[in-house]
């Protein structure tokens, strides 16, 4: 499968998400694996979404932390992204999330990822993962290394 990010190399972050994220066969894997999808993309700010269902249950019968935190990071990382100047990349040098409740299955979510700080080496970003009616379910902060692309 080609990656529509090296093919893109020299567009900015926000144009390379754009791209990426107009068709389904552009999606990126983990995003079709878990079913959820890129609905908004501005610099330093995205919005993923998505509805869990009974496939992503952990054995006590709620959605597993994982699905949660991978939206998260997901958004995290692409609000970083989307600050990147042509020829720039990034990778997570950590994330910290908070489970503030139980999920369960058909409830639709979305997943904020808005920028704190960017510099020339490191960007700073948070997302809170809340239903459409407004409840919290998780949040996450993130920093992840800025580079120029080897």
């Amino acid at each position: 499968m080609p990656n529509i990010f090296e093919a893109a190399a020299g567009l900015s972050g926000v144009e390379q998400l754009k791209l990426a994220f107009q068709g389904e066969e552009l999606a990126a894997p983990i995003a079709r694996t878990l079913d959820y999808r890129l609905t908004e993309v501005e610099e330093g700010r995205v919005v993923f979404e998505g509805t869990p269902t009974q496939a992503v249950y952990n054995p006590i019968g709620t959605v597993h932390g994982g699905w949660m935190a991978t939206l998260l990071d997901s958004a995290c990382a692409c609000a970083v992204h989307s600050t990147l100047k042509p020829g720039q990349v990034y990778t997570t040098l950590e994330i910290k999330t908070v489970f503030h409740r139980a999920l369960t299955e058909g409830v639709p979510v979305r997943c904020i990822g808005t920028i704190l700080q960017v510099g020339r080496k490191a960007g700073f970003s948070e997302a809170r993962l809340e239903g459409l009616d407004g409840k919290l379910y998780a949040t996450a902060t993130s920093t992840c290394l800025v580079m120029e692309r080897p």
